[in-house]
């Protein structure tokens, strides 16, 4: 139970992490393709484009770190906190302050939040704005002076600590063992914690100096689970093995590490697969001397070649084809030389994944059979499906010429709630319905969203924040049929 509930508090810490770096990834990979095509040993060196360089990551990314971390504590005024405190602790450091901008940030909202907990109930009418305006002018005042003096200096040391660390394991050629704790920690859902909280950061620090790092591609290998993948492709049985090259294309190509975490599971003895893949990938990289030069989200095989540095390709390459094949040949020893019974391990392992995880995994809808959907017009189908799938819906519930936008939400915003709206916008076009459907973080969730698509898990919090919105609530985001209920229902209106 204790070990259950310490895992349950570094997945929250690691999906917070994750709340404040995923919004910005895309300024972390412009900068990456800036630094990869305009530095004087880039594709195409340009001397005043090059000069982008030292300013986004001096001030552009951590600025945006701060602002986004503020503001998951206390929406727009605690990031506009945020970003004061973080402007603090880069004056007060000699380094990109990464992780001093992911303390301060939330730090600052925090301390807002409080003060206006305490303060702002107390205003007279009349001098709410005087209050707003000197409040956080004031205390971002201070907030940037104890940065500057204090943890900006603190954060700086802990940082290059952090760094020499790294490098002292790099040159005694120990890093392989680094996949020892990360291929583990994937299929427990501790890798926020260690890709954002750890890794990125010293991974940008190091290719702000050297133009690449390798610490960028510990994690975000998508090797050692295609091996596994492919593994169960040829020697798989069942529902296993007719499942696992559709896994395949989805994790390599997609970037969606998590679906192919109950095959491990149903087999633990896999684990030994993807730690030697991970072990032999991270070797060949480090032979190579190849790195990237900025985080790959999602962890995209597209995303690694579109960040990788000229003459960094082969390394790359080889490094992810390399723990594939190391992770395949271990696994289809195992898989061979055990038994698998068909169809239920699959569907079994992928509801332990989820409970390690806390809540539903949206990939796994892929994994698991789910009840036929019905096209648009079969009643009694669309039923059916509904009743199994156990949606909810609030009222109001709205009509087509009140609904203006459909907004999918899950906790970063970034994968199952882009695979959700990528589908109902499908349906919608099918449909010739004109609505536009977007996604986006649960913290983020837009006022103007008529209609808000969630997990049943977090439908609770998505109403809490907009209860004038309709709420849909779904098992999984990948198959659903509350997305053609929906479609039906505002096809029919509109005509």
């Amino acid at each position: 139970m204790a070990e259950a509930t310490t895992r349950a508090k570094i997945q929250r810490f690691g999906s917070y992490l994750s709340g404040m770096i995923m919004p910005n990834i895309g300024a972390f990979i412009a900068w990456g393709l800036i630094t990869a095509l305009f530095i004087p040993d880039g594709w195409t060196p340009n001397e005043k484009l090059a000069t982008l360089v030292g300013p986004m990551i001096t001030y552009l990314l951590p600025l945006l770190i701060g602002f986004t971390g503020g503001r998951l504590v206390y929406d727009f005024r605690g990031g506009v906190l945020g970003a004061i405190a973080t402007m603090g602790v880069i004056v007060g450091a000699e380094i990109p302050m990464f992780l001093g901008a992911m303390i301060m940030g939330p730090l600052a909202g925090f301390a807002m939040k409080l003060i206006d907990g305490g303060f702002q109930h107390r205003i007279r009418p009349g001098f709410e704005m005087l209050y707003n305006n000197f409040s956080a002018g004031i205390l971002g005042a201070f907030l940037a002076g104890i940065s500057v003096y204090f943890v900006g200096p603190l954060v700086n040391s802990l940082t290059n600590a952090l760094a020499s660390g790294v490098e002292v394991i790099v040159s005694m050629g120990l890093l392989p063992l680094a996949s020892i704790i990360i291929e583990p920690a994937k299929i427990l859902f501790l890798n926020n914690a260690i890709n954002h909280g750890i890794l990125s950061p010293l991974g940008v620090e190091q290719a702000a100096s050297a133009g690449k790092s390798i610490l960028f591609l510990l994690e975000s290998n998508p090797g050692p689970g295609l091996g596994v993948l492919l593994a169960f492709s040829v020697f798989g049985k069942g529902i296993s093995k007719s499942s696992a090259p559709g896994a395949a294309i989805i994790q390599f190509l997609g970037g969606i590490h998590e679906i192919y975490f109950p095959y491990v599971l149903m087999k633990p003895m896999l684990l030994l697969a993807v730690i030697a893949g991970g072990m032999s990938g991270v070797f060949t990289l480090t032979l190579f001397n190849a790195g990237l030069v900025a985080t790959p989200s999602p962890g995209s095989i597209f995303a690694l070649m579109a960040l990788t540095p000229p003459g960094n390709y082969p390394g790359v390459i080889l490094g992810v084809t390399i723990a594939a094949a190391v992770s395949f040949a271990i696994s289809s020893v195992v898989l061979k030389t055990s038994k698998v019974e068909e169809g239920e391990d699959l569907a079994a392992a992928a509801n332990r994944m989820q409970e390690m995880k806390g809540k539903k995994s949206d990939a796994t809808g892929y994994l698991t059979p789910q009840p036929a959907a019905g096209v648009i017009g079969d009643t009694s189908e669309r039923n059916l499906a509904s009743d199994n799938t156990q949606a909810v819906q609030a009222a109001p519930i709205k009509s087509a010429h009140e609904i203006k936008k459909v907004v999918f939400a899950c906790d970063a915003g970034m994968g199952s709630s882009a695979m959700g709206a990528s589908l109902l916008r499908n349906k919608f076009k099918k449909a010739q319905i004109d609505i536009p459907v977007s996604n986006t973080a649960i913290n983020q969730l837009p006022a103007d969203a008529d209609v808000v698509v969630t997990h049943k898990d977090l439908t609770d919090r998505a109403k809490a924040k907009l209860p004038q919105a309709e709420h849909i609530s779904v098992e999984n985001f990948m198959n659903s049929p509350e997305y053609d209920k929906l479609a039906q229902r505002l096809k029919e209106q509109g005509e």
